[in-house]
């Protein structure tokens, strides 16, 4: 009867960790889909309201500040510690942010809760930004990213084609701004793994400001 009875609470208590991690999974895929519609609607709200509610409108308007890189969750991971008392759960999660204008990043954080692990991996990828270069809304040139048993291929794309890309990359496309773009995952799957090869690939990209400036010429006499 014992036995039985420990079964029954372990068993309920991975029900209730999969419906938190569910439900954080959500969460994270709504606001950062809903953030520039809710700092929109403060700041209209503001113009309409004065006195009193002013001081409201610009905290909205400082929240929205502060939210804008949007937040793509990339992978939510669980682990158990068994103990004397039970099972003692941990999570991890890998995040890749991006304000949509060439700047992105990733962080990984760990925690006992799921939320907290969320918000230290947006911290460290906040601190982690890098640019990328991006032409037309496509990628400048073809290049091949590595990290590990993990490669990366991205290929620039003509205008209309879309991101053509798996989870990993494709948040990280979508984050950085780039809206048309070819892809293909070789070797390892981890999805750790394959956001390394990726920002592998924009760390030796070629800007073309850069390089004219370089060379002593203007963008135009660059590109011909």
């Amino acid at each position: 009867m014992e036995g039985e009875v420990k079964a029954d609470e372990v068993k309920q208590e991975d029900d209730l960790v999969q419906k938190e991690t569910a439900s954080a999974e959500v969460s994270v895929q709504k606001n950062a889909r809903d953030d520039r519609q809710e700092g929109r609607g403060s700041s209209f709200r503001g113009e309409r309201r004065g006195g009193r509610g002013d001081g409201r409108d610009k905290n909205r308007d400082r929240e929205f500040v502060e939210k804008e890189f949007i937040e793509k969750l990339v992978k939510l991971n669980r682990t158990a510690k068994v103990v004397q008392g039970g099972r003692r759960f941990s999570f991890s999660a890998l995040t890749v942010i991006g304000d949509k204008k060439g700047k992105v990043g990733y962080g990984f954080g760990k925690a006992n809760d799921v939320s907290e692990a969320i918000r230290k991996s947006v911290e460290k990828a906040k601190r982690n930004m890098v640019m990328l270069p991006v032409k037309n809304g496509t990628i400048p040139h073809e290049i091949i990213g590595t990290f590990k048993a993990s490669k990366v291929l991205l290929k620039p794309a003509c205008s209309g084609t879309g991101i053509i890309a798996g989870g990993a990359v494709r948040a990280i496309m979508e984050a950085g701004g780039v809206t048309d773009v070819l892809s293909k995952s070789i070797g390892s799957s981890s999805q750790y793994n394959v956001v390394k090869a990726t920002f592998d690939c924009i760390s030796r990209m070629m800007d073309a400001r850069t390089i004219a400036k370089n060379r002593g010429k203007s963008i135009k006499e660059f590109w011909g």
